[in-house]
């Protein structure tokens, strides 16, 4: 074979290749380890409300403080950058992988910095972990102190 008939075939292979993965709105880069996006000093996350220890009606509107970083949207690859995960009555979850996503694992992948929660009656535990475009931990993570409240009945 020459040039001419293998160049066509390579082409046609290689744009295959590239459409195959579906609309581009679906793509995101490869789950990369937390190591890759390092979290610059000293940055930290915090509740600004509610406050340990208070006493609440659901629901309970959550606001994220954050400090030497930025917040962004989930699919964002920048460095400094994360989104919030609130993690309800739950312990942490594993810091190399992306956080999952349930009951106990709150994403706010759109770069929410508050949030109206619907908690039941009773004490909750609260816990705040900021995740990268891909929604996993930095390295080091960023997690706020875990904070209780209790919520009542009105």
């Amino acid at each position: 074979m020459n040039f001419r008939t293998v160049f066509p075939i390579i082409a046609g292979i290689a744009f295959l290749s590239a459409c195959s993965g579906g609309n581009d709105d679906q793509r995101r880069p490869e789950v990369t380890p937390a190591t890759e996006t390092p979290a610059s000093e000293p940055a930290r996350v915090f509740f600004i409300s509610p406050e340990n220890g208070a006493t609440v009606t659901s629901p309970v509107t959550v606001a994220f403080g954050i400090e030497g970083f930025a917040v962004a949207p989930a699919g964002t690859y920048e460095v400094g950058t994360g989104h919030h995960h609130l993690l309800i009555d739950t312990d942490l979850p594993a810091l190399d992988q992306p956080v999952p996503s349930d009951e106990n694992h709150l994403h706010f992948g759109k770069a929410q910095t508050e949030a109206q929660v619907e908690l039941g009656p009773g004490e909750h535990t609260l816990q705040m972990l900021l995740g990268d475009g891909n929604h996993v931990p930095h390295n080091p993570p960023l997690i706020s102190e875990a904070i209780t409240i209790t919520v009542t009945v009105e």
